[in-house]
This record gives structure tokens, C-alpha cells and sequence, in this order.
């Protein structure tokens, strides 16, 4: 399972042209399920994300966690991140889950997050034509793939 966290200090999620959710200052964390991903990837991927301390502290040192800050959170689904690039110019995603697979999982992460927060988590919806639209505070934006974990 692959994350990509942005701190941001707004983030809207649209679909149709509507606006589906929105959130202040936080995170939106882009959710990509592989084929092999499992609930350990999620619990693991869950307590890095709440306990990731990438928000400046009083000092300005990015010393807090969006649990510290009382951040709020989105988390959008993105097949595209396990996009493999190794041969051509159109990316393949072979290594994306597929929905049956990748939905319930999407689904857990949503909860555990909301859950480890103790609040609602805004969302996207899974499947849908989405634009996001955010502002990227810093900007900070940071790469986790549970298979590696580094």
C-alpha cells in the first residue's frame, strides 16, 4: 500500500463539479492499493501517518503530528500510484489492485485513520472522476510504500 501525505492548509475534493468534501489545515493523504497489500500494511501504514510529525512546532521545527496539531485529514483513493514506468511512456498499472480487492481495503485504512484521530475523516469516493484541489503548505509532501519499509 503507497501513501502520498501532503500537509496542506486546504484541501476540496469535487466531483461533477460539485464539491464532495473539504478540509482546513491537515493532511490529504492519496491512498494506492497493490495486489499483495493486506490489513498489516494498513495498521502499519495508519499509526506512521497519525504519529508522522511534519507540522512546525512553536519553535518552527516540524516537530507536531496532525494528532498534535488537531489537523484535519482527507483521504482520496489514487490506483495511479503504483504506476510502473520501467517500460515505454505510458505507464502500466499492473501492480494496482483491483476494485474488489481494492476498496475494502481503502475503506479500512479510511476508518483506522478516523478511528486513531478519534474524528470523522473526509474522503473521496472511491472509483469516481475526481479533482482535488489543495494548497500544499511548505511544501511538505511525503512518500510511504509499506513494502518498504524504510
Amino acid at each position: 500500500m503507497r501513501l502520498l501525505i501532503q500537509r496542506v492548509t486546504t484541501a476540496h475534493c469535487h466531483i461533477g463539479g460539485e464539491e464532495y468534501s473539504a478540509i482546513g489545515r491537515g493532511m490529504l493523504i492519496l491512498v494506492g492499493v497493490g495486489m499483495d497489500d493486506t490489513a498489516e500494511d494498513i495498521e502499519w501504514l495508519v499509526r506512521k501517518a497519525v504519529s508522522m510529525r511534519i507540522f512546525d512546532d512553536e519553535e518552527g521545527v516540524m516537530n507536531l503530528s496532525v494528532q498534535d496539531i488537531g489537523g484535519e485529514v482527507m483521504v482520496v483513493s489514487q490506483f495511479t500510484l503504483h504506476a510502473s514506468t520501467k517500460k515505454g511512456n505510458r505507464p502500466s498499472w499492473f501492480r494496482a489492485a483491483p476494485e474488489a480487492v481494492s476498496k475494502p481495503l481503502y475503506e479500512a485504512f479510511v476508518e483506522r485513520i478516523g478511528e486513531a484521530l478519534g474524528r470523522s475523516v473526509a474522503t473521496g469516493s472511491f472509483g469516481a472522476d475526481m479533482q482535488l484541489e489543495l494548497t500544499n503548505d511548505g511544501p511538505v509532501t511525503i512518500w510511504i510504500d509499506s513494502k518498504n519499509r524504510e
